[in-house]
């Protein structure tokens, strides 16, 4: 089973403030002034790198397993979705096009559920990857 929580190292700065960092998105970096800005800013920061990684086609890497003194950052649902699907279809070698053949629909409809910015339909991605051999999970937890 594949989760998108990520563990984050937050670094306390001289100046003030915390430096955040993601072992698995060396890109994905920012800052906030307070322990709870910073883990709100590494939650946005997160689902950029995310989104980013889907619109540039590229691997989303599996989490890494959390270490003393980190934190854990969970990408949005809906996103979270959404990269099961990208992998999936990656993972099937299929293209958008064979996708909508096999779920009898446009291709645009595809292109959609894939789209990071898109609000899509859950019932629908959740199709999507049943479709694909995937089971859609969701859990909640406390902090």
């Amino acid at each position: 089973m594949r989760n998108f929580d990520y563990p984050v190292k937050l670094t306390k700065e001289k100046k003030g403030g915390y430096l955040v960092r993601f072992c698995d998105f060396p890109e994905a970096i920012t800052q906030g002034e307070s322990l709870e800005d910073a883990l709100n800013e590494a939650a946005d920061c997160l689902e950029e790198a995310v989104a980013n990684r889907i619109e540039m086609r590229l691997d989303i890497p599996v989490p890494s397993a959390l270490k003393r003194g980190q934190y854990l950052v969970s990408v949005p649902a809906t996103l979270a979705a959404k990269a099961a699907l990208y992998i999936a279809i990656s993972e099937n070698k299929l293209s958008n096009t064979a996708l909508a053949k096999k779920l009898d629909c446009d291709e645009k409809e595809i292109r959609r559920m894939l789209d990071p910015h898109y609000i899509s339909k859950m019932p629908r991605i959740e199709h999507a990857l049943h479709m694909l051999g995937n089971r859609l999970h969701v859990g909640v937890s406390s902090y």
